[in-house]
């Protein structure tokens, strides 16, 4: 089972060449970046390079249906499969992930 989940993990892992456009086009401030980079380096694997969701759900529009306390909650604690990042990432960056998240779909909204 191990060697299973492992092999997800790297063949996840491996797609990361995708194209970031979008991710790179919601980057407006210095702690968008830092979300940004975060996300590539900790969520891509899961929830791909456009949010739209791999093993991990889609985190489109999440903003939409979580607050920004409740995805902080989430990537701290974990949450149906999903491990708890609370000894991986600093709360710094869960926040700056969390925020970055929940702000996205005002972000494409203006846009329109």
């Amino acid at each position: 089972m191990l060697i299973m989940l492992a092999m997800l993990v790297l063949s996840a892992c491996s797609e990361r060449t995708e194209d970031d456009s979008a991710l790179r086009a919601s980057i407006v401030t210095p702690e968008e970046e830092k979300a940004v980079a975060l996300y590539k380096s900790q969520c891509l694997s899961c929830h791909a390079i456009d949010l739209g969701g791999r093993v991990g759900p889609s985190l489109k529009d999440v903003g939409t249906r979580l607050s920004e306390d409740e995805i902080r909650d989430i990537v701290t604690d974990g949450y149906r499969g999903m491990p708890s990042y609370r000894k991986i990432l600093e709360e710094s960056e869960i926040q700056s992930i969390a925020a970055w998240l929940a702000n996205m779909n005002e972000e494409q909204e203006g846009d329109t």
